[in-house]
């Protein structure tokens, strides 16, 4: 449930559970990251009610301990944090959250593992550097002997269409070093690439060939001059398949576990943690979400796996 509110100084406030990691109050929530709106997490234990029997202090986990420093809990909190586990299992996150991250679980079964993008989340940095009013962030600059790889997951622009989606990472260490999210048409799609390639010491430009995908490689070769382009079967481009597809999504999974580190874009992982299987199998964005990010990092990382594996990068 959710409602609006005037202060006492007169400011409009919104306050809301969660409700998943989606819908108009986690847009809100996400919007004000980006404003001079104030965010408040409430968590559990600011409830004086919520208590039970100490546990011994030998028996307090690493975990546990940590909050203890954190937050200044007691044994007496810890102990009504054991009963809320061993009720809720791994619902506990859902129902009790303890911060901000955690209290937005995704609807539906993600696909992903939320822990691992969870802690991630926690530890990232900003970009070192933000163009076109933030829709690229870089990370991190290209550098002299490294080999780099552009990935796209296209789309046809339009004020209400989906996102074109763009990664660079580099190619033998999967470091995300740069990301373009943006509404942009095939052209413009070619030409942010091509710039972006160029940048990065002549990176590798992969396209997803799908859909809109055959025209900004069409301009890429044509309008762009590019002939540095990733190839299948001697013909330009991924195509994303019932096949490619899980694999895809496969490598990006075992990343998030294995090697979080690669990862610098708090959009992608938000995107990754809206990211579910629906009851009928399908894996996508939650209803109103977007996944343009994930499906052009998965389609980066699959890439990679290919070059790495033939000795090309």
């Amino acid at each position: 449930m959710g409602s609006r509110q005037r202060c006492p100084t007169g400011a409009l406030a919104m306050e809301s559970t969660p409700m998943g990691a989606s819908g108009c109050f986690w847009k809100e929530w996400q919007e004000a990251e980006k404003t001079n709106t104030v965010r408040h997490f409430f968590s559990w234990w600011l409830e004086p009610a919520y208590e039970a029997a100490p546990p011994e202090e030998a028996s307090l986990t690493d975990a546990e301990w940590q909050l203890i420093r954190e937050h200044n809990l007691t044994r007496e909190q810890i102990g009504y944090r054991r009963q809320i586990h061993r009720k809720y299992r791994h619902l506990a996150k859902q129902e009790y959250a303890e911060n901000a991250i955690e209290c937005f679980l995704a609807s539906g079964e993600c696909i992903f593992e939320t822990a691992a993008i969870d802690e991630r989340l926690q530890g990232l940095g900003g970009p070192v550097e933000a163009r076109r009013n933030g829709a690229l962030h870089i990370w991190l600059p290209p550098a002299m002997g490294n080999e780099y790889l552009v990935a796209i997951d296209p789309a046809g622009g339009g004020t209400e269409g989906d996102f074109t989606a763009i990664q660079v990472i580099d190619l033998r260490s999967g470091l995300q070093c740069a990301e373009l999210c943006s509404r942009l048409t095939p052209l413009e799609t070619a030409r942010e690439a091509a710039a972006l390639a160029q940048e990065y010491r002549g990176a590798l430009i992969a396209v997803e060939r799908n859909n809109q995908g055959e025209a900004v490689l069409a301009h890429l070769r044509g309008n762009c001059g590019c002939d540095r382009i990733f190839q299948q079967g001697q013909r330009d481009g991924w195509v994303t398949s019932t096949v490619s597809r899980p694999r895809m999504l496969g490598h990006l999974g075992a990343a998030l576990v294995e090697t979080p580190q690669i990862f610098a874009s708090e959009r992608l992982l938000r995107e990754c943690r809206s990211f579910v299987r629906h009851a009928n199998g399908r894996t996508e964005a939650q209803a109103g979400e977007h996944d343009d990010c994930v499906m052009a990092m998965a389609l980066a990382l699959a890439v990679r796996d290919e070059q790495l594996t033939s000795g090309l990068a």
